[in-house]
């Protein structure tokens, strides 16, 4: 039942992703907030789309919005004129790259024919991407959703050659100083996790209207029989086409499954996902790695695994991938990084391992010891339960939208 809000609101939202079909992490986030926020709420939805959205992908967004429109997304494309201008420019070039004049269009068309209570802009990303068409829309409250700003910090550290540390560090002090002067004007802001919370703070000390909107899972969709597990085998569920999972597996293959494959030499790993455009030839994919490809379906492929590893080193929010494995009762062993801005207990409801050394131990653990399997399943399942199902997530992103617009009234 809901019982948040004392009213209900007409909100416009914008999207940097299409929510459907819901197959990474922000399609996820966005689809389930819209479900959530639509049982009250009116929605009109703005979306970038990735792709050729078919009918039947609209309608089931459709299904929890007034209206529904598109605009193909301008991808950013580093070498590309315009975004090579962006260097000399003192915010992020990606801004200048992928600005949609379409967008800015649509967005000042839906505002002129309609009247809303408050604007929510989705980013999940580094890219900046819906903001650009709302810094100047004053007349109602605007929300900042899901800003992720850890990602490009963590990339500098990351890097050993300096000459990309330098590029990343410049890009950090433009996403910086730009994400402080966008919080400035904008009315509140919500992110994913305590870490990306403290970054903002570091960014924008005494910040007011801040939430932590954590990311979730849909615990119907992961109620079923999917499969039995198969004897020593590991998952790792994520498109490499992201940076940061690319970088897990590239040192996951490297530094940690030649060691396991020497104990334990049946061990087997799936790598799902889209790999377009990667160069999969810079992974040493031995005997025994499957790169399976986008999957329509992944909850067989994780329900059929004995664990899931998640070696993440860069990135911000928090893992969906993680989520998942757990409400499907699969084991994880992850990083601390992995593991970041989820309330998880090492050897009760997960494994955490940073260095190679650990990250071998752990996963042998795992393949080795069943009673550790099902103990890590039940309590992982327990806490998405009780923590990171939608209904508990959307309560807190429309207590904020209902602040929000409660403070701007009595200003």
């Amino acid at each position: 039942m809901y019982a948040v809000g004392s009213h209900a609101m007409r909100i416009l939202f914008l999207s940097g992703w299409f929510p459907y079909p819901p197959d990474n992490g922000a399609r996820m986030r966005v689809l389930n907030l819209l479900k959530y926020l639509s049982r009250q709420h009116e929605i009109t939805l703005l979306a970038f789309t990735q792709g050729e959205e078919t009918q039947p992908k609209l309608e089931q967004v459709r299904a929890y919005c007034r209206e529904v429109q598109t605009v193909p997304q301008c991808p950013f494309r580093p070498h590309r004129l315009r975004a090579l201008m962006g260097f000399f420019l003192p915010h992020p070039r990606a801004l200048t790259d992928t600005y949609s004049l379409p967008m800015h269009t649509l967005v000042q068309q839906t505002l002129a024919q309609n009247r809303f209570d408050i604007v929510v802009a989705s980013e999940i990303g580094i890219g900046f991407v819906t903001t650009p068409y709302i810094r100047k829309v004053d007349s109602i409250p605007r929300i900042l959703e899901d800003l992720e700003l850890s990602m490009i910090r963590g990339r500098i550290a990351a890097e050993r050659g300096w000459g990309q540390r330098l590029r990343h560090s410049l890009t950090w002090w433009k996403m910086r100083h730009f994400a402080a002067r966008l919080l400035r004007d904008l009315d509140g802001c919500t992110v994913a996790s305590e870490q990306e919370r403290d970054l903002v703070l570091d960014i924008v000390p005494g910040y007011r209207s801040l939430a932590v909107v954590p990311n979730g899972v849909d615990l119907d969709f992961y109620v079923g029989n999917f499969g039995t597990p198969e004897s020593g085998s590991l998952i790792f569920p994520g498109a490499l086409t992201y940076q940061a999972n690319f970088d897990a597996m590239e040192f996951f293959l490297r530094q940690v499954f030649p060691s396991v494959k020497a104990k334990c030499p049946g061990v087997a790993l799936r790598i799902t996902g889209r790999t377009d455009g990667v160069p999969v030839d810079r992974l040493p994919l031995s005997e025994g790695v499957t790169l399976t490809g986008y999957l329509d379906d992944i909850r067989p492929c994780v329900a059929q695994s004995w664990a899931c590893v998640v070696p993440l080193r860069v990135g911000g929010g928090t893992r969906l991938k993680i989520l998942e494995a757990m409400a499907l009762g699969t084991p994880v062993v992850s990083t601390s990084k992995g593991a970041e801005g989820l309330e998880v207990t090492h050897g009760e409801d997960i494994l955490i391992a940073d260095t190679p050394a650990e990250f071998v131990d752990a996963v042998l653990r795992l393949l080795d010891d069943r009673a550790l399997r099902v103990r890590l399943a039940t309590n992982g399942r327990r806490l998405v339960e009780s923590r990171y199902g939608w209904e508990v997530i959307g309560e807190k992103l429309d207590q904020l939208l209902h602040r929000v617009i409660k403070e701007r009234e009595t200003r």
